[in-house]
């Protein structure tokens, strides 16, 4: 699993008729602070997720175990909206 914040979303008509109606987000993997860094990649978001917030993802087969995602040409999914995160007894982030 990664931490990652959501900077965009992608739009594509044509594609694996398993994915018709997905929300396809853009990433990039993030700290616990939430400082995004990193090459942007793209997820199925199964949670409505948005622009800004901080998630948790899972890659490769972990991202197909979703009830959304099984079956799926599928390598990213995100499966949580991180509420906050707390590092070395210090709340590091709060959405």
């Amino acid at each position: 699993m990664l931490i990652a914040k959501v900077i965009g979303t992608t739009i594509s008509t044509i594609k694996d008729e398993k994915l018709v109606g997905r929300k396809l987000l853009i990433l990039r993997q993030a700290d616990e602070t939430g400082a995004a860094f990193g090459k942007p990649y793209v997820a199925v978001d199964t949670l409505d997720a948005g622009i800004g917030d901080l998630v948790l993802t899972a890659h490769g087969s972990g991202g197909r175990q979703t009830d959304i995602t099984k079956n799926s040409p599928v390598d990213a999914v995100i499966m949580a909206i991180i509420d906050h995160t707390v590092a070395d007894g210090k709340v590091a982030y709060q959405g």
